[in-house]
């Protein structure tokens, strides 16, 4: 059944303006005004996280994650009106632990319900209302990732559900790609990776702010190996373990500010017990291996990347508990000085 009281929009995709001042008629004058974002960023440099809890009041716990976006420096400033990359924006609410109906069948652990859905406006082409595979399949990492966190046998016949709305996410490649190689929504789907990662971090967050009991925080981060042209026109590298056929290891990467990504990885780790609760890795690593290395080494280095990237964002994501857990006790503290009663004018009498 249709649903009469919405507008729907278009039933086809849609592309952002491109102003005829971005497409001149010289080479080169086109050429700077279409240049591609550069990676100022060393390899193993993460780029800038913020997160704030509880701005929903009606739920549970919430949370709020955001990167910086490249269009703020100076050497990723774009020729057009168009933005040169994307910054991820997620927003998480949790609510529960609540009972499930009497109709429910009986649970012994808490039955965790994931959500995660794009916005309208979440991408450079118009997502839909209802959810599409991506969206599903990012719900089932959601979930296998917070599975192995939540302590679910203190919530018996209880319901946990979490919801992450995606207001802004990555793109799958540079939009300017979209000249010369088809729509832009692209079929490899590595944003997707940092969604899921942006994900974890948030969900984390937010659980921690509803006070649902956890072995560990969980983090997510995302290693790839990218084309480096600079490697490969040398035939060497400075770091062999990370370098080889023109394929270098980074760290959170930012599929915009690279010419092709060859494989990416996606953990959920928990830094405390040194414990990986979700692994995805998508992406052919056969051809990055050299000499006696193979490629069990390459998908290993990935891996570790990705780790390494998960435990950068541990500080932020510890802050951002801590700073719930002082709002908690400064409300809990009011609320039991204003129930407290007044003994100051109370006389015995006998």
């Amino acid at each position: 059944m249709a649903d009469k009281r919405r507008i729907n929009g278009p039933p086809g995709g849609t592309r952002p303006p491109v102003f005829a001042s971005s497409l001149l008629s010289s080479d080169d004058q086109r050429s700077v005004a279409l240049a591609r974002p550069i990676r100022t960023r060393r390899p193993d440099e993460l780029r800038k996280i913020f997160l704030k809890t509880g701005l929903i009041p009606s739920a549970s716990g919430s949370a709020y994650l955001e990167f910086q976006p490249s269009t703020i420096l100076p050497q990723s400033k774009s020729k057009t009106l168009i933005p040169p990359s994307s910054s991820l924006k997620l927003t998480c609410s949790v609510h529960g632990p609540k009972p499930l109906p009497r109709s429910a069948p009986f649970s012994p652990n808490l039955l965790l319900s994931t959500h995660v859905k794009f916005a309208p406006f979440a991408s450079r082409r118009r997502r839909g209302y209802i959810r599409d595979v991506n969206e599903r399949d990012l719900g089932v990492h959601l979930e296998t990732a917070l599975r192995g966190v939540i302590i679910g046998e203190r919530w018996p016949k209880s319901g946990l559900d979490i919801t992450v709305t995606v207001l802004e996410g990555e793109d799958d490649r540079w939009w300017g790609d979209v000249l010369s190689s088809g729509p832009l929504g692209g079929i490899d789907g590595w944003g997707l990776m940092n969604v899921l990662a942006g994900c974890i971090t948030v969900a984390s967050a937010a659980i921690a702010d509803a006070r649902i009991d956890c072995v560990d925080l969980i983090t997510g981060g995302v290693a790839a190996f990218v084309e480096d042209p600079n490697v490969e026109a040398s035939g060497e590298s400075k770091a062999p373990s990370e370098k080889r056929h023109g394929q270098s290891l980074v760290l959170d990467p930012d599929p915009s500010e690279h010419q092709g990504i060859a494989s990416a990885c996606v953990v959920g780790y928990m830094p405390s017990r040194d414990e990986i609760t979700e692994l995805w890795l998508k992406g052919d690593t056969s051809n990055i291996s050299a000499g006696s290395r193979n490629a069990a080494t390459s998908h290993e280095a990935l891996i570790d990347g990705a780790v390494d990237a998960a435990r950068g964002a541990q500080a932020v994501l510890m802050e951002a508990v801590k700073e719930s857990a002082e709002r908690f006790a400064m409300h809990a503290g009011k609320k039991f000085a204003s129930s407290a009663p007044d003994t100051e004018d109370v006389e015995m009498k006998v």
